[in-house]
């Protein structure tokens, strides 16, 4: 009996999920899972070296068509969603998610996120940082959501800590991204 409340429940829960796809929103921003139709404007903003300058090299620059459709493909069917687009006065311009780590760190996560250049410097990541820290804890269950940021990048340093996150430390010369050796600070935050 306990065992096909349990399935009811988890069935619900699906299709919950599946059915109203989440999503959320401070009024300014709205973060929803991604989907195909994301895919265009997704891809012109991702495809600029700046973004990529910032980002790990599984990002890659160029950023095609192909690529969008690819990553958004791959986003599909998990559930709760982990990734969200950034949408801003209707049209998507960036990414954020929170990936779920394995093992005693199954309860960790770390936090990822980008946003097109035209969009930079208007508050709209803090805003979706903002939104994807409560999501880990409450919906997510995490006890521990961290970012590495490259220390090249202060206005990304500058958004974790306007969230919350606390610097844990600095791990010199250990990215090399574009030819050179970057120190990277990670910035954490627990339940």
């Amino acid at each position: 009996m306990q065992t096909c409340t349990l399935l009811c429940c988890y069935m619900a829960f699906c299709f919950y999920f599946y059915i109203f796809k989440p999503m959320l929103t401070d009024g300014t921003i709205t973060l929803k899972p991604l989907s195909p139709p994301d895919a265009e404007g997704f891809a012109a903003l991702a495809n600029n070296p700046n973004v990529s300058a910032t980002m790990r090299d599984g990002f890659p620059y160029p950023y095609t068509l192909s690529h969008a459709r690819a990553f958004i493909e791959a986003q599909q069917g998990s559930q709760p969603p982990h990734v969200f687009g950034i949408h801003y006065n209707g049209a998507i311009i960036g990414a954020t998610g929170l990936h779920p780590q394995a093992d005693v760190y199954r309860f960790s996560a770390e936090l990822g996120y980008w946003i097109g250049q035209p969009y930079w410097g208007k508050g709209l990541t803090t805003r979706a940082v903002n939104l994807m820290v409560p999501y880990g804890f409450n919906t997510l269950q995490l006890n521990r959501i961290y970012a590495d940021v490259y220390s090249s990048n202060p206005p990304s340093v500058r958004v974790l800590q306007k969230c919350g996150l606390i610097g844990e430390g600095l791990f010199k010369d250990s990215v090399f991204k574009q030819g050179r050796f970057l120190n990277a600070c990670r910035d954490a935050i627990g339940r």
